[in-house]
């Protein structure tokens, strides 16, 4: 069964609040960790760490002092869920065979290898078209705001596409 990791749904969780926050209260709004993790019942202490890590990885920005907390580096539209993943539990992969680290002792003798490196390949090209924006505009339409339709319906046909 193919899930996201804990961290990377919270990770999610977060981008997709700093997202809203910054829609509703202007693009450097800073919120800390204890209010995101608040928010949705999450570990703040677990919070905090995946924060750090998507600081670091240039997804978010930091800032200190009192009114200080996490925002987004970049446009939501310019975030995707892919780099989110990837920043939080490291590259994504399928199965042993196609890591980094190259093959495993069934290489050779493997039949499945080429059909799993395109399943592979198709869900790293749909996590990567979703944005935090594309997640956000889907979720207006739950608070009874349209989404944005042409970003649900591209969010749509990338899901198609993986199925």
């Amino acid at each position: 069964m193919l899930k996201l990791t804990k961290k990377a749904d919270y990770g999610l969780i977060a981008l997709k609040h700093l997202a809203e926050a910054a829609t509703r209260e202007g693009a450097n709004t800073a919120v800390s960790a204890k209010d995101i993790a608040d928010a949705y019942a999450i570990p703040q202490e677990a919070l905090a760490k995946i924060l750090q890590r998507l600081a670091k990885a240039g997804l978010l920005v930091s800032h200190h002092g009192t009114n200080g907390g996490y925002a987004l580096a970049r446009a939501a539209k310019h975030i995707t869920a892919f780099e989110v993943i990837k920043a939080i539990d490291g590259p994504l992969f399928i199965t042993s065979c196609s890591t980094h680290k190259g093959e495993c002792v069934q290489s050779v003798k493997c039949n499945v290898k080429e059909p799993l490196k395109k399943v592979n390949d198709s869900i790293h090209a749909v996590l990567n078209k979703i944005t935090i924006a594309d997640m956000q505009d889907l979720s207006n339409s739950d608070n009874g705001n349209e989404p944005n339709e042409s970003s649900a319906r591209a969010l749509q046909s990338n899901l198609v596409t993986l199925a």
